[in-house]
């Protein structure tokens, strides 16, 4: 073993001994995660930007289609806008404030309204015709081909869309999801969107139930969503995830009738311990738990089984099989873009916390009992994981700490803002931009990166995209975890 590995490992292990004890700033960092957000912005930008690099893009998106399809959000380093996980994210969004808006300070509960806006007001674009979903805009492949700012991107802007003969449940049932939750977010703060918002929801669920279908199995959609966004896990647990959103959000029994109905034709006795733009099993069963618990519905106690052995598998001491974590203590998929698993099971360890402790209740994972305390400390340790407790004694978010990621995948990030450098800068004209090894130009304020490997080593390469691109699906949970720990900095204090 090289001398400089051995030390690293040395090192390494004296650190997983001794954790460090550090406080982290959690007001900064969610400041900076939801600032994130105005870096992916696509359309037409409006005079409160903040990230002051960007400019207008996309303007004539879904013109190809004949329908306007301006706005929204790049899903992460390149030029695409991908209906599936931007749906989810709008989702982890607004759960974030639903769940933690007594936590968030007031001018990031409002910015945080903006972000989620931004992606419903383009939502609801993709459904404004009757009987068609717009899915996707931008062809990934010539995307991905060129190095090139959004601002002056010239490839193909190809429009997608999912229909009665060409199903697309998973996008549906995200974006019906998407579109349920955000109405809770603005009950108060603005009464007749949220009333659109559900309206749309309902509309989109009932297309998603009744044409039946993966948007992947379809070969011309195929061509576009895949690999970058297949759906890989089939879309029944979409359907009772957009279900259960619209319970949750209009307590109307007809969505609690279609969960305890369709529930096992549609897999939810299928124990996945996941929980992503994909696969929402591990989030439905503590989403349906909450009524569990809180609503006394004996018929759901299934789901709180199931999300008990979720939060089973993420307790080292617990005898369960467990899930993997780096040796500096990071949970860890494989696949790349590692940090989606971070904040999301994050986000679910306390969410479930929460329902725990108003509901006085306990998780049994065999030898031992788990409280809401054990929960939140899990949780902790993952985002100071992500804010610089780890082996590199960097944070992971661009922007937050003395030591973060300087080489980020990110197209607008790594060229020259359209202020520094106005002129066209074409397709393969930026390969030398992202060859370069100078740290990117433009700083995506407040983007959490892919992460390090299984053996917590980061190597801040532009070229590593499985370990250097953030997405909006990473932050959007993350959102949520930071603005529990702004109000509760140490989870002992929260004991109950």
């Amino acid at each position: 073993m090289p001398i400089v590995r051995l030390l690293f490992h040395i090192s390494l292990l004296l650190l997983v001994q001794s954790p460090p004890a550090s406080t982290h700033n959690y007001h900064d960092a969610l400041t900076k995660s939801i600032f994130f957000f105005e870096g992916q912005r696509s359309g037409r930008l409006p005079p409160a930007q903040r990230a002051t690099w960007r400019g207008d893009s996309g303007l004539s998106d879904g013109s190809e289609a004949g329908v306007d399809l301006e706005g929204g959000y790049y899903d992460a380093g390149d030029n695409v806008k991908f209906g599936f996980p931007m749906a989810f994210t709008a989702t982890m969004l607004s759960w974030s404030v639903i769940e933690f808006a007594d936590a968030m300070p007031p001018d990031e509960l409002r910015n945080a309204a903006v972000a989620i806006r931004w992606a419903t007001d383009y939502l609801l674009k993709t459904i404004s015709q009757p009987g068609r979903i717009f899915v996707q805009v931008g062809n990934p492949i010539s995307d991905h081909n060129c190095w090139e700012r959004p601002e002056d991107m010239d490839t193909a802007r190809t429009v997608y869309n999912v229909s009665a003969d060409r199903p697309g449940s998973e996008v549906a049932g995200e974006t019906a999801a998407a579109l349920a939750a955000a109405s809770m977010v603005f009950r108060s703060l603005d009464p007749g969107y949220s009333q659109k918002l559900l309206e749309n929801a309902m509309r989109v669920f009932e297309f998603a139930d009744n044409y039946k279908g993966a948007y992947s199995d379809d070969p011309g959609l195929r061509a576009g969503v895949c690999p970058f966004y297949c759906d890989f896990d089939g879309y029944q647990d979409e359907l009772l995830w957009g279900a259960a959103w619209l319970r949750r959000a209009s307590q109307n029994d007809s969505f609690l009738d279609y969960i305890q109905d369709n529930g096992k034709t549609l897999g939810a006795d299928d124990n996945i311990n996941e929980f992503g733009w994909d696969n929402k099993h591990a989030g439905l069963n503590v989403l349906v738990s909450k009524e569990y618990m809180e609503g006394q519905i004996l018929s759901l106690e299934s789901y709180k089984e199931s999300a008990d052995s979720f939060m089973c598998t993420l307790i080292p001491e617990s005898s369960s099989s467990h899930i993997q974590y780096t040796p500096g203590g990071l949970i860890y998929k494989p696949g790349g873009s590692n940090m989606q698993h971070v904040t999301s099971i994050a986000f679910l360890l306390l969410a479930y916390a929460n329902y725990l402790s108003r509901s006085s209740q306990t998780v049994n994972c065999g030898s031992i009992t788990v409280g809401p305390a054990s929960l939140r400390l899990q949780a902790k340790k993952q985002v100071d994981y992500l804010l610089g407790d780890n082996p590199m004694n960097m944070s992971y978010m661009v922007g937050y700490g003395t030591r973060y990621p300087q080489r980020i995948h990110h197209r607008g990030s790594s060229l020259p803002s359209i202020q520094d450098h106005p002129h066209f800068i074409a397709c393969k004209e930026g390969s030398i931009y992202f060859n370069t090894s100078n740290p990117n130009p433009n700083p995506l304020i407040g983007a959490v990166v892919g992460g390090p490997g299984e053996d917590d080593v980061y190597d801040d390469d532009r070229a590593d995209f499985r370990k250097s691109e953030p997405t909006t699906y990473i932050n959007a949970p993350l959102v949520g975890v930071l603005a529990y720990f702004v109000a509760n900095p140490s989870p002992s204090n929260h004991l109950n």
